[in-house]
């Protein structure tokens, strides 16, 4: 069985390839480029620090390697995608999208095409019920990764190994220890690849620019200060909003008049929680387990990456929006995320969909 395996300069990454050769495959090693390259000049993932640990592995279990660049696709379906929905004041989740047409996508419309697999390190794992095969959730809750994995589709799936689902992230680092691999102590990435070491703000300011704008009590209408731009923003945003006597947390935005409406953390609770969401654009990974989803469905569900699941009960509407009631009230939902969809055992991820 050919594997292709994606690498990052991760220990998750290089445990997966430990367990390969262990179970006896000998997958080919890719490492995906997609630094970010405009007029203006290039931001670049650590990919150079990051394939001296590739060709190390490569080298240690004697496997093929190879590096290739989507990084110009990663501009066209991801970094645009991200720029567009802050402008819009959207929170947009690049990850979600990089898994469904990079890593899954481009990648193997043009190299992956030639394997039986494609193996990565993410936390999470597929089962299969009734004949149908799911995207499973992972041992690890802290570490599950199936949020981000949200909006892949069955055929991708039906390709995709997992070799760390079924272990603890502390396993992980024991076996990447006991094995002698370099990456074994290395710190976990922090997502959103195409940024490199730039802040977040400092990319969002670099195509977007900032324009002055007011920081409004919503409670009060008492002007509290200024900011440089409501695309610099998300809802329930806590930390770098700048004002004294907080915390303040960010409630809602009016783009149209660039405003910033906040409320103390004394008030946040009851002015910011929510619920009910509606997400459009819904699709299920593998088939529709509910015989008619007009009916109300007993589900878990996440509007972040976070170890917790929210109770709900999900149900389409005639508008063909998918309206999920939670069972306890959620905070921040910021239009622009991903609604993720469990079953009520939390052990598949369904599908996804963006709330509105």
């Amino acid at each position: 069985m050919s594997i292709a395996a994606l690498i990052s300069g991760g220990v998750d990454s290089s445990a997966t390839v430990h367990l390969l050769k262990e179970q006896g495959f000998n997958p080919t090693l890719f490492y995906i480029k997609i630094g970010m390259e405009d007029e203006d000049g290039y931001i670049d993932c650590p990919a150079e620090d990051d394939m001296i640990i590739v060709k190390w592995l490569a080298k240690k279990y004697g496997l093929p390697y190879e590096m290739v660049s989507l990084h110009d696709e990663y501009w066209e379906t991801v970094v645009s995608y991200v720029i567009e929905s802050v402008k819009r004041g959207l929170t947009p989740n690049p990850d979600m999208l990089c898994n469904q047409y990079i890593k899954f996508g481009y990648f193997n419309d043009r190299w992956g095409k030639d394997f039986d697999h494609i193996s990565t390190g993410h936390y999470a794992s597929t089962l299969t019920v009734d004949n149908e095969l799911y995207l499973g959730t992972a041992k690890d809750k802290v570490k599950d990764q199936t949020y981000f994995l949200g909006q892949i589709n069955q055929l991708q799936l039906q390709k995709l190994m997992f070799p760390l689902g079924d272990l603890l992230k502390s396993e992980v680092r024991t076996i990447a220890k006991d094995a002698n691999l370099i990456s074994a102590q290395r710190k976990d990435s922090q997502g959103i690849c195409f940024l490199g070491k730039i802040h977040y703000n400092d990319f969002i300011k670099r195509y977007l620019g900032e324009k002055q704008g007011k920081i409004i009590e919503l409670e009060t209408g008492k002007i509290l200060g200024t900011h440089n731009g409501y695309w610099f923003y998300t809802i329930g945003q806590r930390k770098g909003i700048g004002l004294h006597g907080g915390p303040w947390f960010v409630i809602k935005k009016d783009i149209e008049e660039n405003i910033i409406y906040v409320s103390h953390a004394d008030n946040f609770s009851s002015v910011i929680s929510e619920n009910e969401l509606r997400l459009h654009g819904f699709k299920f990974i593998s088939n529709n387990p509910f015989n008619d989803l007009s009916e109300g469905h007993e589900i878990k569900f996440k509007i972040r990456h976070t170890p917790e699941f929210t109770n709900g009960i999900i149900r389409q509407e005639d508008n063909g929006l998918i309206h999920i009631q939670s069972d306890n009230p959620i905070m921040g939902i910021a239009p622009g995320q991903f609604g993720v969809i469990y079953d009520n055992d939390a052990k598949r991820c369904l599908g996804s969909g963006i709330i509105v």
